[in-house]
């Protein structure tokens, strides 16, 4: 809901002109990419919160392997993404992965930004993985040699999703996902009852 007005004694008006009196109120404006620490020679820049260019959203073609980024991707589970893009990273600075050519990695750019473009995608949405975050994750996975992630965390991801769409008040305490596969599975991963793990 927007805020139509606020006022000096802490009454915030909304505009369906619902009133609550506020002690704090939070702005949660997103981020920004600013990187004043690094001096790439205008390598690598920031347009329109677009950090690039950037092959898989980690490496900037010119200057890989010994500059990479993690966790510039959104709207995907952010920890479990963080770590297979570390991992990728380690194994690419080991020799015990092989990354692509500087040639491959601007054009694989290239193309990511031009669909980008076709669809009408404006450029601070670069990062949002959401639309491809299971081939992504997936493609990670295959690259540090790791299992892709089970079905039911997929399943999970986009219930949850769903969910806060659905219920942005009270997404975390209603849930409709009993049909899921992910229950069962997730079983085999906790308690049986008696404080031991079943796997």
């Amino acid at each position: 809901m927007q805020i139509k007005s606020f006022h000096e004694d802490g009454r915030v008006v909304f505009e369906d002109e619902s009133v609550v009196l506020a002690d704090v109120i939070l702005h949660r404006t997103g981020y920004k990419y600013r990187f004043p620490f690094l001096e790439t020679n205008g390598i690598v820049t920031v347009d329109d919160n677009r950090v690039g260019p950037l092959y898989k959203h980690i490496f900037p073609p010119a200057l890989a392997p010994t500059l990479s980024f993690v966790g510039l991707t959104w709207k995907a589970e952010p920890f479990p993404i963080f770590e297979l893009q570390s991992k990728w990273i380690a194994g690419v600075l080991y020799n015990r992965i092989a990354l692509s050519s500087q040639q491959e990695m601007v054009e694989d750019g290239k193309v990511s930004y031009s669909s980008l473009e076709a669809s009408g995608t404006p450029k601070h949405y670069t990062h949002n993985i959401y639309a491809y975050k299971s081939e992504y994750e997936d493609w990670l996975a295959v690259q540090c040699g790791c299992p892709v992630f089970e079905e039911w965390r997929k399943q999970m991801f986009v219930a949850a999703t769903q969910n806060l769409i659905k219920r942005p008040e009270t997404y975390r305490d209603e849930w409709d996902d009993h049909h899921l596969q992910a229950h069962e599975d997730y079983r085999k991963y906790t308690f049986n009852g008696i404080g031991v793990m079943d796997k």
